[in-house]
């Protein structure tokens, strides 16, 4: 064994995560949104760069302000737009205008000159922070990026009309009763609900106010709302209505219009003309259709789910102006969770979740499917794919545990290789610096058996360790969803385990994606069952290697990695030390607390005419079988798995005297989004397991 270099968790500073990218029109460029962590601020700054698709230049920093996202590129390619919520433009604060005339915007329409006010319930005037708008960069002429929008409650989505003189943006609009309605409730007034809905994780309470498109002339600024284009559903503040301006002049977006909006996951595909004309529907109620893309004649391709059964895979629909098909029934392999919808001539480009790999897919519109780009390998994935709109070139995001995420481009042509070809092109390197630094750790694919299935999982090491000069602790991280799957990525918290001597197992158990539908469906309404016999078929697989050791495995796990800790904490003696994290563990009580009665319906059916289904697959009712120390952790406004149900799994431990301890992040929603919280998530995990480790402890009493 060679000496390891431990990463300090504070590195985490030093970290740089990429989030969205877009190709120009011509293929020549790149722009990617990256998030880099502000130490004294205590805050992520998310920034854009734009850099050559030649790999000639480094990545060009485009903005110096905090915050920016959606980057997408004007039809000419000398125009970039983008979300960011700044301080009003200059040109928009500066000289005297009429506050009162008809259609401003601006912060002071609420008829409310002091913003520093408090209100009639004694809490401040708040919500004084802006909202995002849209902005734009003219890298013809240079300088500094404009305000292109002043709406009052912000701008969610945008995209550019075929001409680049005007978008079409999503907003929210209130009536004058709405408006007063928000200024109460951030001000600190009481939360009033007649939905359904009522809350959605990372947007808190849900309201009545109705989203709609709006068409802005760039040149003039007048903005016209699309009276019939208006959102709807129960996740709207989620989904969004994913406008696209398609090459015919009509705008195509999602919505649901049904009678129950908060009781479906139903939003049908809407197309309608930029004057707000002929709103057409193109489907008929049945299907969650999201993320449209336009052809150049003018027909559609767009990603369709069942409502009801989540299990099957996501299929790639393609609408020729007369009927919806499928392109991808056959490939019995899902569309990636946000992956975008690229066409090139008669093919879709696609990513894939395909034997636990995010891979490249291409769909014929005569129905022909294909896997492609071999050239990916095995080892690492593809997190974000886009095509230039003259089909030259393609941006991907690669992810690699040792290698790190960055930007590559890649002539489209190329796609066909099994090799790396000679057109792709690193073009970051946002991390390397802490690449060089510190350990990064090594991955191998492995395969075990269970309950006749064969199951696989991703191991990771550091390279000083040698897996054969066993047994090592071992730290089994659990994926959420179920339906998801894990891959070889770069992760700061893997590097953090593997660099202080632990190996690390991502097991893709049964009830995950990318192997079919059947995989998938084995754990539909029946959670607490394949998952956690899956699990602990392959501890022990790596145990029989005599890779680890049986008695220091540890877990962690967040969601549905909470929740299957739930499980294997109360049937089985797996765990040394657990750590479930932002889980659910009682399901009836679950019910309504959170955002989720509609997809807990699709599993388990109603808890009032099903109480049998949701006690089986509760851990709590099991809970005097724990007598593993319980590391146990929450975010305070987590509407996704609520923390009601981290206080129930760590009162029902501490109450029969078990080591437990409860972690709560206030203002946090299903993630830990903070960088502090994020270094002291993974402070309080690793001395958890220290504290518990038996050769720790053997060494302290020795």
């Amino acid at each position: 064994m060679t000496e390891r270099t431990e990463l300090p968790l504070e590195a985490f500073y030093d970290l740089t995560e990429i989030t969205d990218v877009a190709v120009s029109p011509d293929g020549d460029r790149v722009a990617f949104a990256a998030t880099e962590y502000d130490q004294d601020a205590d805050e992520a700054v998310t920034s854009l760069f734009v850099a050559p698709t030649d790999g000639s230049r480094e990545p060009h920093r485009l903005t110096t302000v905090a915050g920016a996202s959606s980057p997408a590129w004007s039809p000419s390619g000398d125009e970039l737009a983008f979300l960011a919520a700044r301080e009003a433009d200059v040109g928009r604060r500066v000289g005297w205008r009429d506050r009162d005339e008809e259609g401003d915007d601006s912060s002071a329409a609420d008829g409310d000159e002091d913003t520093d006010a408090t209100n009639d319930e004694g809490g401040s005037e708040a919500d004084d922070d802006p909202k995002p708008q849209v902005w734009l960069f003219d890298l013809a002429r240079g300088g500094d990026a404009r305000q292109v929008t002043d709406r009052e409650e912000g701008v969610a989505e945008f995209d550019w009309s075929p001409g680049g003189d005007r978008l079409v943006i999503a907003s929210r609009d209130p009536t004058d009763a709405e408006r007063e309605y928000l200024k109460r409730v951030r001000g600190g007034g009481p939360i009033e609900t007649t939905r359904l809905q009522h809350k959605v994780d990372g947007s808190g309470w849900t309201d009545d106010v109705t989203t709609y498109l709006f068409v802005v002339d760039l040149e003039s600024g007048e903005t016209e709302r699309l009276d019939d284009a208006y959102g709807g559903g129960a996740f709207q503040d989620l989904t969004g209505m994913e406008p696209r301006w398609g090459p015919t002049d009509r705008i195509v977006f999602t919505s649901c219009r049904l009678g129950r909006l908060d009781d479906t996951l139903v939003r049908d595909v809407y197309t309608i003309a930029p004057d707000g004309s002929e709103l057409r529907r193109l489907t008929d109620g049945e299907w969650q259709c999201t993320r449209p893309s336009w052809r150049d004649d003018g027909t559609l391709g767009f990603v369709v789910r069942d409502p009801e059964d989540w299990t099957k895979p996501d299929e790639l629909y393609f609408h020729d102006g007369e009927e919806p098909r499928s392109l991808t029934a056959d490939l019995d392999r899902g569309v990636g969770r946000g992956a975008t919808v690229n066409w090139v001539d008669d093919t879709a480009y696609v990513l894939v979740g395909d034997e636990a790999r995010t891979r490249l897919a291409r769909a014929g519109v005569d129905g022909s499917t294909e896997r492609v780009f071999e050239a990916q390998g095995d080892d690492r994935a593809i997190l974000a794919f886009d095509v230039a709109e003259d089909g030259s070139r393609a941006a991907l995001v690669f992810s690699h545990p040792r290698e790190g995420t960055d930007v590559y481009a890649v002539a489209v042509d190329d796609l066909e290789a099994s090799e790396p070809p000679e057109s792709l092109r690193r073009l970051s390197a946002v991390n390397d610096e802490l690449l060089s630094e510190f350990s990064m750790p090594e991955v191998r694919r492995l395969e075990w058996e269970s309950d006749d299935w064969t199951i696989d999982g991703v191991v990771y090491h550091d390279p000083g360790l040698d897996l054969e000069d066993g047994p090592h602790p071992l730290v089994v991280a659990i994926h959420g969803g179920p339906l998801s799957y894990d891959e070889p990525v770069f992760s700061f918290a893997h590097a953090a385990l593997t660099s202080r001597g632990y190996v690390v197992l991502r097991p893709n158990y049964r009830g995950g994606t990318s192997r079919g539908r059947e995989f998938a469906d084995v754990l539909r309404g029946r959670w607490g069952t394949a998952e956690v016999a899956d699990i602990v078929a392959g501890v022990e697989a790596l145990v029989d290697r005599s890779w680890v050791d049986p008695d220091r495995v540890f877990g962690y796990g967040f969601s549905y990695g909470g929740v299957a800790q739930g499980y294997l904490v109360t049937q089985t003696d797996l765990l040394t030390a657990a750590a479930p994290e932002h889980g659910i563990y009682d399901l009836r009580a679950d019910f309504g607390t959170g955002d989720t009665h509609n997809w807990m319906e699709a599993d388990f059916g109603l808890p009032w005419e099903s109480p049998e289904s949701y006690d089986a697959a509760s851990a709590i009712l099991d809970a005097d079988e724990i007598d593993t120390p319980l590391l146990v952790t929450a975010g305070g406004e987590d509407w996704r798995c609520p923390p009601s149900q981290s206080e129930q799994l760590y009162t029902a431990a501490r109450k029969q005297g078990v080591d437990a301890k409860l972690i709560v992040y206030p203002d946090e929603h299903h993630n830990i989004g903070d960088p502090d919280r994020a270094i002291h998530r993974l402070e309080q995990i690793l001395g958890w397991y220290e504290t518990h480790d038996p050769e720790v402890k053997n060494r302290t009493d020795g």
